[in-house]
């Protein structure tokens, strides 16, 4: 073993925990977010649609921004529905 990772492996890695009376406010602020990303995917494929709609005759560039976004907001939404599961991964 090398001098590096003899010093790396001794030092602590204490789990996350979340400092008193903080957790009723973050679970708070993280339920106005979910919020948030629900109606703002909500908004996002509606104004898409009427893109899609828009541009059905004659603008069909129009319709193809629809579509583009639609698979943006989409996106968006997976990643956001998914948050929470990717730090559990990414933290150890």
């Amino acid at each position: 073993m090398s001098l590096w990772h003899t010093i790396l492996s001794q030092v602590p890695n204490p789990p996350a925990t979340e400092p008193p009376g903080l957790g009723s406010i973050t679970n708070t602020v993280l339920g106005w977010l979910k919020y948030g990303a629900l109606v703002g995917g909500v908004a996002g494929l509606l104004i898409c649609a009427i893109q899609i709609i828009i541009g059905r005759r004659n603008r069909n560039q129009y319709a193809a921004e629809g579509l583009t976004g639609s698979m943006w907001v989409i996106a968006g939404l997976a990643l956001a529905s998914a948050a929470a599961t990717l730090v559990g991964v990414f933290t150890i």
